[in-house]
């Protein structure tokens, strides 16, 4: 008997142990359950509210601009039904949240009998906890940022739309934001670059690249494989020469700032170096074979004894002249097409960007005279067009979106790394060339972006602003800022015609 009543106790103990560790493993799960349900409801809620900045900014952009065109009211329609749905949506979840999370009893057990004894660490004090805490800091910007901005848009109710022409031109100052941060400023300002109505001119042939002399006295423009040579004063073009040496179009073409000699390169991969005669005539002095495609960037530093060129091969190469120039050494960490190359104040970095969706930080090492890889920049979206501000700030235009980024030299890590942006209008580049021009003399970058160009300047605390932005019908638009940034010329192919703007005139 008393046998029978040892094995009793001991089954009934076992039995009440295994009983309780399926409870604790029960609750485990329903406690594993609960915390991968509040991550993925704030991954969601973090989704929703990124696409509700994406929202706000895109209303503060549209309403800039004139909204008599049919096409601006059903994307206003379109707009305001996703931002109902969005707001629909919030509201669920906050419910959701309420219902699931905000509480201060404890989870239900599958054992109600055991639901007193249970540990308190199970409670759910969710108004205590780092996720309400974070959810606040992220809604509480969101909150203060679409009130300012209904404020700011009802203080601009009163004033008049721009006027809608074939080819619109608005000004805006656009202060550059950091990359955290939600909002930008929007003010209007007069026009600064005036066409020069009388001075334009018929160009029927594709002209995908213009170039200028220091003093902007000589204008050459390519047209398919030619190049034309023009005398410029005070606006006014006359071509003087035709140059055709070149087999294939003509992508890039470059003035020596010493002297009016042309480097220019083609879609075959020659580049071709130009002298020029003692009665101002052009001559074809150096034939490069230089890449396996089509010359997309060359550069020159001030010595005028370095030529850099970069191609759709892939490749950047380095050319030095030695009595004729001669290939020197080349780059070839990018693995697509290299659209665009800078070159800093210093001359030693460069910085360079692919349809690889990468940005390269070259620079000159010179105990072996050579120019190395130091960083390479990952980038969301592949871009056209890249330039050194200083020696330690360089803008990159992304492919698509509305965004221009700067990256800064971080003196901790001397590294660069994206440190502002700047919204610009919305679009996506279908043309490379018209490379990305800084003018250190009025701190103003010009930078095209799908049938926008955008003229920018730096204050001395290096704030961007967006100063004035010129529309065209079409985004097959290559152009050029003189060196002092008192004329800028451009041409496109919906008007086929050679325009020449002019600094503040009106």
């Amino acid at each position: 008997m008393i046998d029978e009543i040892s094995l009793f106790k001991e089954g009934f103990f076992k039995d009440e142990a295994i009983s309780e560790k399926k409870v604790i493993k029960i609750n485990l799960n329903h406690l594993q359950f609960y915390q991968k349900k509040r991550k993925q409801i704030q991954l969601k809620l973090l989704l929703l509210l990124i696409i509700k900045i994406i929202i706000l900014q895109y209303n503060r952009i549209k309403k800039k601009m004139a909204n008599s065109n049919m096409l601006h009211k059903q994307i206003e329609s379109s707009i305001k039904g996703l931002e109902m749905d969005l707001d629909s949506i919030f509201d669920n979840i906050s419910n959701f949240i309420d219902q699931q999370f905000i509480m201060d009893s404890p989870i239900k057990l599958c054992n109600p009998k055991n639901e007193l004894s249970w540990p308190k660490i199970f409670k759910f004090h969710l108004i205590e906890s780092e996720f309400q805490l974070m959810m606040l800091q992220i809604v509480k910007p969101l909150i203060n940022y679409k009130i300012k901005d209904q404020l700011h848009y009802q203080l601009q109710s009163d004033e008049p739309h721009l006027k809608k022409s074939k080819q619109t031109e608005f000004t805006q100052k656009q202060e550059l934001t950091l990359v955290q941060s939600p909002s930008s400023q929007l003010i209007q300002k007069p026009l600064t670059y005036q066409i020069i109505n009388n001075n334009s001119f018929q160009e029927q042939k594709h002209c995908r690249v213009i170039a200028a002399n220091k003093d902007c006295s000589i204008v050459a423009f390519s047209c398919y494989s030619q190049i034309i040579i023009n005398e410029f004063n005070q606006g006014m073009m006359k071509e003087i020469q035709v140059l055709n040496e070149h087999r294939d179009y003509i992508y890039t073409l470059n003035f020596m700032k010493k002297s009016d000699q042309l480097i220019s390169g083609d879609n075959g991969g020659s580049i071709i170096i130009w002298g020029i005669s003692n009665d101002n005539l052009w001559y074809s002095s150096q034939l490069i074979k230089g890449h396996n495609n089509y010359i997309m960037c060359l550069l020159m530093n001030n010595q005028e004894d370095l030529i850099i060129s970069s191609s759709g091969d892939n490749i950047i190469k380095f050319w030095i002249n030695q009595g004729e120039w001669i290939f020197q050494q080349s780059i070839t960490n990018h693995t697509d097409s290299v659209n665009q190359i800078s070159l800093n104040d210093q001359q030693d970095k460069i910085v360079s960007c692919g349809y690889d969706n990468t940005i390269l930080v070259i620079e000159y090492n010179h105990q072996n005279n050579r120019w190395i890889v130091i960083q390479n920049i990952n980038v969301d979206c592949l871009g056209f067009r890249i330039c050194f501000i200083n020696n330690d700030l360089f803008s990159f235009q992304p492919y698509q979106g509305n965004l221009i980024d700067f990256y800064e030299l971080k003196s901790e890590t001397k590294k660069f790394t994206k440190s502002k942006t700047l919204i610009v209008n919305e679009g996506n580049d279908g043309w490379q060339l018209f490379p990305q021009q800084y003018i250190k003399e009025k701190q103003l970058l010009v930078s095209k972006h799908d049938k926008f160009v955008n003229f920018i300047t730096k204050s001395q605390n290096n704030i961007f602003y967006v100063e004035q932005s010129i529309q065209f019908n079409t985004n097959c638009t290559f152009g050029l800022l003189s060196n002092d940034g008192e004329y800028f010329i451009i041409w496109d192919d919906q008007s086929q015609q050679i325009q020449i703007r002019q600094y503040g005139k009106k």
